[in-house]
């Protein structure tokens, strides 16, 4: 009986949806997290009997097989790349991205990574960088007794320095956008690196096209719909209890069996 093999599948692919499902609600304020969700595929099937197949001598044919399938198994985790609204913080140097594209982050390593999380501060040296102290690109340094920052939607990024009226233009926010943004991989701390699946980053600044707009004072949310993920869970979990119940059926029916011979 494969019935218990088949059923312990399902039970671990709605275990893998309830994590990615756990995962999601966690990061429900998580500033620019994208939510996820599984993508399952069947396994392979046991052919008993081909579709077609010869029936009599007259020539007569079966019009459907005999096929049982053996399980299930996750195919990917889909991360939905939506925009999340956006929450005014009135903070100079916190930036949301409206529309498409990445924040360019240099890694301690050297390596490019990328990020929508436009919570960005200034090092001691003044430069921009994010929450963890990573370079924001191109590379932007502040000059010191500077009073404010203006930053534009196309990305300018101005200093008022002391009483000067007229600003100092000291840099540009540069981003990028990869044609399929679904296979970044995230590594954690709201980053993604590029991959073969994603595709080479196509550079660019704000409001070229392809490419969103910045707004200054605001970041982005996440994009978790709680609602949605509670539904989700209620029902990876009914699901996962389903299983278990076959397994605890089949394992009765041949207990019955065993008993009868």
């Amino acid at each position: 009986m494969k019935a218990l093999a088949t059923a312990a599948t399902g039970m671990h692919a709605q275990q893998m949806a309830v994590d990615v499902i756990s995962n999601n609600i966690a990061n429900a304020n998580t500033t620019a997290f994208k939510s996820s969700r599984v993508a399952f595929r069947d396994l392979m099937y046991q052919s008993l009997q081909r579709e077609g197949a010869a029936t009599s001598q007259a020539g007569t044919a079966a019009p459907v097989g005999i096929d049982v399938g053996l399980g299930v198994e996750g195919a990917g985790t889909a991360r939905l790349h939506s925009q999340g609204g956006l929450t005014r913080t009135e903070a100079d140097l916190d930036v949301a991205i409206d529309g498409a594209g990445y924040f360019v982050v240099a890694a301690p390593d050297g390596t490019e990574t990328y990020t929508r999380d436009g919570s960005f501060g200034l090092s001691s040296e003044g430069q921009v960088v994010t929450l963890l102290g990573h370079e924001v690109g191109p590379g932007i340094v502040v000059p010191e007794r500077t009073q404010s920052i203006e930053i534009g939607e196309d990305g300018e990024v101005l200093a008022y320095v002391e009483d000067d009226p007229e600003p100092v233009r000291i840099g540009r926010l540069t981003m990028a956008t990869f044609v399929n943004q679904a296979g970044l991989r995230p590594i954690g701390n709201n980053l993604f690196e590029a991959t073969a699946a994603s595709g080479d980053p196509i550079q660019g600044v704000p409001g070229d096209p392809g490419f969103g707009a910045l707004r200054q004072g605001y970041l982005e949310n996440s994009n978790v719909d709680v609602i949605q993920q509670i539904t989700d869970l209620i029902k990876a979990q009914r699901a996962y209890e389903l299983n278990s119940k076959t397994i605890e059926t089949a394992d009765q029916m041949m207990s019955t069996a065993t008993r009868a011979r």
